[in-house]
């Protein structure tokens, strides 16, 4: 089995079980009227800053370590714009929130969930790395694209909803991005 098929299986699990499965983040799921556009899923303040600010460092440092251990065109490349754009993300949502009420008190750390991805990443080497980074990027910005398209959907923190907005479309290129490579279309 080549490399490309393990990473396009390794996709394919990660789609098949996030559309399966309800979203971890999601707060509340109640039964809707017929007619109803309000959202199924709602994702409060706390969690889709804590969810952001993880998710964002685990971006950045699994991207520096591709950047250690891979030295293909392509991973570089999609690493040198997860690290610009993440680092861009995280500098504006800092801003944001330098006055902000919903500030946490604590600057979180990388969540336990993404502090075993990141080591598992410095275990691998060579193409196990490869596919894991690849797998990893793939998960990560389908986590991160569902949760700010929910947030910028039902957030109740206006500033927070904008930026949430404002930062989509950059994790759905990250996402495409990745995606291309896994299926060999990036050259």
């Amino acid at each position: 089995m080549t490399l490309r098929i393990k990473i396009a299986a390794a996709v394919t699990a990660v789609a098949l079980s996030l559309t399966l499965s309800p979203l971890a983040f999601a707060q509340d799921v109640l039964a809707k009227p017929a007619g109803d556009a309000s959202p199924v899923f709602v994702v409060d303040t706390p969690s889709f800053l804590m969810q952001t600010m993880s998710a964002n460092q685990f971006e950045i440092q699994s991207s520096e370590l591709a950047k250690q251990k891979d030295q293909e065109d392509a991973i570089n490349e999609a690493a040198d714009m997860i690290i610009a754009d993440h680092k861009a993300a995280g500098e504006k949502l800092d801003a944001l929130l330098a006055d902000h009420p919903a500030k946490p008190v604590n600057t979180p750390a990388l969540s336990p969930k993404h502090q075993k991805m990141l080591d598992q990443l410095e275990a691998a080497d060579g193409a196990d790395f490869k596919a894991l980074y690849l797998d990893m990027q793939v998960q990560a910005h389908m986590e991160a694209v569902a949760l700010f398209r929910t947030y910028a959907g039902s957030g109740d923190d206006q500033t927070l909803v904008g930026f949430a907005r404002e930062t989509l479309p950059a994790l759905e290129t990250h996402l495409a991005h990745v995606t291309a490579i896994v299926h060999g279309e990036h050259r």
